[in-house]
């Protein structure tokens, strides 16, 4: 980061770097999009198989997923702000899981509720949940069949005191 930028996506920056997670999460910063807003940042994470206490054997299963933070400080009319939230996140899924018909709707019960716990910081929340199931056929490597759930959201947030969100 450059004093070039400016001070509030610095601080929406730190906020985010400054963020407690998880200890079975992996964040880091990652190569965020160049074209989308004049200023980005992004930060990756991965889920370590196991329980909170990373003690249960791995599983397999991969979560994984990048937070994206755009800042444009003309504003962008289909933000309503200057600060926008791109989130993605991919998670395997067992059978029980992808075939429960609500699955959907809870993945996003979970974001809307987390955000809507400072309904105050963010506005404009959009985006897609999507289960996949995979078939694999002939010399392909990986389990026969596969199931994912995908999370594609963004919102504008108010504040760039943003370690609320992760």
């Amino acid at each position: 980061m450059t004093s070039a930028e400016p001070a509030q996506f610095r601080e929406a920056v730190a906020a985010m770097n400054a963020a407690d997670v998880r200890p079975e999460i992996e964040l880091g910063p990652i190569r965020p999009p160049q074209r989308l807003a004049p200023f980005s940042y992004a930060l990756g994470a991965e889920v370590r198989p196991g329980d909170a206490d990373g003690q249960a054997p791995a599983t397999g299963a991969e979560t994984f997923g990048r937070l994206i933070l755009l800042h444009d400080p003309d504003g962008a009319e289909a933000w309503d702000g200057v600060l926008r939230l791109v989130a993605y996140v991919q998670a395997d899924l067992d059978v029980t899981e992808a075939v429960d018909p609500l699955l959907p709707e809870v993945a996003w019960s979970w974001l809307a509720d987390a955000l809507q716990a400072r309904p105050d910081h963010f506005t404009a929340l959009g985006g897609t949940v999507t289960t996949t199931t995979s078939v694999r056929y002939g010399d392909v490597s990986g389990p026969p069949r596969a199931h994912q759930l995908e999370l594609r959201a963004s919102w504008t947030a108010t504040t760039p005191a943003l370690c609320w969100v992760l």
